[in-house]
């Protein structure tokens, strides 16, 4: 099997060839999109990546082999124009949340009051945060791609990743009532623990 870079570059001159590109990342587009904005949306989202990255293979760096990131690039783009329909989608997503987080048991209301409280801190977090440190987040934590791969798909340099992705997590620990060392947060050697009002 060719990969991804060879199918683009052959596409350019036997356009039908683009199919394989389709049949390797249609559902791993349409994954990341059904997280983004809900499964209505989800599948016009991945249509509309496939139209737009065929329209633009003669742009593909074909240096690169794999193309997920770039057609995830072009599918968070897209999905910035459905902004009214992914904060229905974070409500929806923190309703489920909030009823997991604890057992519906008359007994243990106060914890589930808490963890509504909780998960309504960070739902409003979340959804103030700038458009491209959402879309950093949502690819390393819905598209599972790595800080180089979300570099790429975000054109920007991968320093910008980590700085977004370190500004997420300082807003969703603030929200979240968390506190700890910064420094050590930076060399990964602090647990966080949790701060009582």
């Amino acid at each position: 099997m060719s990969p991804d870079n060879e199918v683009i570059e052959t596409s350019i001159a036997e356009p039908a060839i683009f199919a394989d590109l389709y049949d390797r990342h249609a559902r791993s587009v349409f994954r990341y999109a059904a997280q983004r904005v809900g499964d209505h949306a989800a599948e016009d989202i991945m249509s509309d990546t496939f139209v737009v990255a065929f329209e633009k293979r003669r742009t593909y760096d074909t240096a690169v082999p794999d193309a997920r990131p770039w057609l995830l690039g072009i599918a968070t783009r897209l999905i910035r124009r459905h902004t009214r329909l992914e904060a229905v989608a974070w409500k929806g997503m923190t309703a489920d949340l909030a009823g997991r987080i604890a057992p519906d048991f008359v007994d243990q209301a106060h914890d589930r009051i808490d963890a509504q409280r909780l998960v309504h801190r960070l739902d409003r977090a979340l959804t103030r945060l700038r458009a491209e440190d959402r879309d950093t987040l949502l690819l390393y934590a819905w598209a599972d791609l790595d800080y180089a791969a979300i570099a790429g798909a975000t054109n920007v340099p991968i320093g910008t990743v980590r700085s977004r992705l370190n500004r997420v997590r300082r807003v969703l620990r603030q929200a979240a009532g968390i506190s700890i060392n910064s420094e050590e947060v930076e060399h990964g050697r602090a647990d966080p623990a949790p701060q009582h009002p």
